[in-house]
């Protein structure tokens, strides 16, 4: 790194990202001091369509990207379609060659692995897709933030702020993220205690598996070639 106090954090943007993916780690990352955030896009810098209605802008193209101490990727529903273009993969194996970090959030973890940076690691992703971790390489691990050397993956969507306030806590100590977690309010009392398999009632997984996610876990594998 040019600057020792500085982190250049980059994160992969595609079309139909999972906006919390990206936005929450983003919000508390950038927190930590010395942070400089990148958000990187395959061609342009056009407005990138998210899965909530709304659109994100990058701040550099694969091109122009500063080379990252830290690599995120989210997820989303257009992990599928990403997974297939080969511009996005080489830029994240050109990323990840020379970060302090390799990172996902959610079903982010399979661009991760589409790029041959989960072989024989550790690592989890949103529940409705764990079990397809072993088509990347990986070992699937329990718990909402999986650490593996320099390799870190975090659960679905919300286990973005996990992740990044781990991640901070490795860099900067424990009470800097703290103080982040504090600044951000971040003190969740759920509604229910339901925000997964294992605490949710049944009917509730199983309906949403039906509705949702045994079609987007199919598309998955498919587009893994499992």
């Amino acid at each position: 790194m040019p600057d020792a106090a500085s982190t250049q954090i980059v994160f992969l943007l595609f079309p139909g990202i999972t906006q919390l993916d990206f936005t929450a780690p983003a919000q508390a990352l950038s927190r930590m001091p010395g942070a400089k955030l990148a958000a990187a896009a395959a061609t342009s810098l056009d407005p990138i369509a998210t899965d909530s209605g709304f659109s994100l802008v990058a701040t550099h193209d694969f091109d122009t990207c500063p080379p990252a101490d830290i690599v995120c990727v989210p997820g989303g529903h257009g992990v599928v379609d990403a997974l297939g273009d080969a511009a996005t993969i080489a830029f994240l194996k050109r990323q990840a060659a020379s970060a302090q970090w390799v990172t996902s959030v959610c079903t982010g973890a399979f661009l991760l692995g589409r790029a041959g940076l989960l072989a024989g690691k550790r690592a989890t992703t949103h529940w409705a897709y764990t079990h397809l971790l072993p088509l990347v390489g990986a070992e699937p691990a329990p718990g909402r933030v999986v650490e593996d050397g320099r390799v870190v993956t975090s659960g679905g969507v919300t286990s973005g702020l996990d992740f990044a306030l781990t991640l901070i806590a490795r860099l900067k100590g424990d009470a800097v993220a703290q103080a982040i977690q504090l600044a951000i309010e971040y003190d969740p009392a759920p509604p229910f205690a339901g925000g997964h398999p294992d605490r949710a009632p049944a009917a509730v997984t199983e309906g949403l598996k039906a509705r949702v996610y045994d079609a987007a876990a199919a598309r998955m594998a498919a587009a893994l070639g499992g």
